[in-house]
């Protein structure tokens, strides 16, 4: 069993959620900053799982202990799967549902399907694994609610949208609390007792 895997990021939020959810497992999650690790990736993949093989790689070239590394983003069915890998560039910060919700003035309410994608690498000295999660929704016509960030007061879940939602709701749903669960069941299979 691994005691120590570092997550190529220093976002509290997911080092929380990872944290929480790898907890009964035994494995400590410490962030690629208190590994030593502190830098920047270049992002420049073409896809969700290019761009997490490309942060988990860097990070593990430093440190040299497992590491898991995730990207992800939204993809928008009537935007040909925009904003998707570049979603986090896709408008400067603030003001990405904006522009979404620009993009799509003219797009009818039952055709505003999207999904939000995670794909989440771990990787060691002998293996690199990957695992996905999603959450599928639509896109709202106007922002709704003040929790979150990003895109959720944008992204409805049923009737609401994700930034309506408390977050151990959203952490419920979401897109990369799948995916982290995914990694758990890997890693409880291939390391547990």
């Amino acid at each position: 069993m691994i005691e120590k895997l570092v997550m190529a990021t220093n976002n509290a939020n997911k080092l929380r959620e990872a944290r929480e959810i790898l907890a009964p497992l035994g494995i400590e999650v410490i962030s690629q900053r208190e590994a030593g690790a502190d830098v920047e990736a270049d992002e420049n993949g073409e896809s969700f799982e290019e761009n997490a093989v490309i942060k988990a790689q860097t990070v593990y070239d430093i440190v040299g202990l497992p590491v898991i590394a995730d990207d992800s983003g939204l993809c928008v069915d009537a935007l040909g799967g925009r904003p998707g890998v570049h979603s986090a560039r896709y408008a400067p910060k603030g003001e990405e549902c904006d522009k979404l919700l620009e993009e799509l003035k003219d797009v009818p309410e039952d055709e505003r399907s999207a999904r939000f994608e995670c794909w989440l690498v771990f990787m060691d000295y002998e293996c690199l694994d990957v695992v996905t999660g999603s959450c599928e929704g639509r896109i709202s016509t106007e922002k709704r609610g003040d929790n979150g960030f990003g895109y959720d007061p944008v992204f409805l879940y049923g009737s609401r949208t994700l930034a309506e939602m408390s977050a151990d709701e959203k952490n419920a749903i979401s897109h990369r609390g799948a995916a982290m669960r995914a990694l758990y069941d890997l890693l409880k299979e291939r390391y547990g007792e």
